[in-house]
């Protein structure tokens, strides 16, 4: 949570300060709690992960080196998608790790697809599947599909909803009429698990109980956290449409300083070490981020490859 955080401060004043960010800048602040709770009971290699754009903190709980992260937003030739592809459409497949697609909703299918694919090839073994969306894409056609899909099958996928109470500028109160968005859980016959999503011990009991469930049959669980992001739809957005009264009260509630404290109270770290964590995490970023600024930019005078084939004109069948 802390180098996410940090990182996602650096990339911040990198958009801010203009030029160097290609694109949206979407940070998770305020969701750090909710997201690497569910990074951390997924392994490389093994699951499939699927992460949305607040979802750095559960990125880097998953294996994804704070390097490629800045490398995407960078858009250098370094990077895993080459300086080829916006910059949070980042992922190695190979790996178990999908690139978002902004289609809202979307990454569902893809997930599901992942899993059901090595169930029939006979390789699904105890590997589950995750993925991530916000309140308002579930409403999303979508989100509807690939999810009716993954019940069906009883796929082991555990989605993640951040309840942030506006999707983009739209409160819940205008988004569904259940009272909460975990009540949908019943409608596709899965399991639903709702939490305080500010709450890091929280989060990751209920993430622990999902991601056994999903792993040894009950099919696809979706857990639903409370929460709201601490700041706009992306860096461009000023959040003018969020009541003070509410932001006060959320900012209050910082999910990384509930954590903190947390690991204070319970003896699991001192003051000092925490200190010495955000030290290092800087130190972490700011050399990537200097590192990253040398290198290079995709030159199209230079690429050898081509988004359309030419065999079938070269071949003379247009087919």
């Amino acid at each position: 949570m802390i180098r996410s955080r940090t990182l996602e401060e650096k990339l911040g004043s990198l958009y801010r300060a203009g030029g160097r960010i290609v694109g949206g800048v979407y940070l998770g602040r305020g969701q750090e709690a909710f997201s690497a709770a569910a990074g951390i009971h997924l392994r490389w290699d093994k699951d499939v992960y699927g992460p949305l754009i607040r979802d750095q903190a559960g990125r880097i709980a998953f294996g994804e080196p704070l390097i490629d992260s800045l490398r995407t937003y960078l858009g250098v030739v370094t990077g895993p998608m080459r300086g080829r592809d916006g910059n949070i459409h980042r992922g190695q497949p190979k790996h178990g790790y999908m690139a978002m697609i902004s289609h809202l909703g979307s990454l569902l299918s893809v997930v599901a697809g992942a899993l059901f694919a090595r169930r029939i090839k006979g390789t699904l073994g105890d590997s589950a599947g995750a993925t991530s969306i916000g309140d308002g894409g579930t409403s999303t056609g979508a989100f509807h599909e690939g999810l009716n899909m993954a019940a069906v099958e009883k796929l082991p996928l555990v989605v993640s909803i951040a309840n942030n109470q506006y999707a983009y500028s739209t409160p819940t109160s205008r988004q569904y009429a259940c009272e909460n968005l975990v009540d949908r859980a019943h409608g596709y016959g899965i399991e639903g698990h709702s939490v305080d999503g500010t709450d890091l011990l929280a989060c990751v009991k209920v993430y622990r109980t999902a991601f056994e469930r999903a792993r040894v049959g009950h099919g696809p669980q979706m857990v639903v956290g409370r929460l709201l992001r601490l700041g706009g739809h992306g860096e461009h957005d000023d959040a003018s449409y969020i009541p003070e009264s509410m932001k006060k009260i959320h900012e209050s509630r910082d999910c990384l300083t509930v954590a903190q404290q947390q690991a204070l109270d319970l003896g699991w770290t001192t003051q000092a070490e925490l200190e010495a964590w955000h030290k290092q995490a800087r130190q972490e970023v700011d050399q990537a981020t200097s590192q990253v600024l040398k290198e290079p930019t995709p030159d199209p005078y230079r690429e050898t490859w081509q988004a359309l084939s030419t065999t079938s004109l070269v071949e003379g069948n247009e087919g």
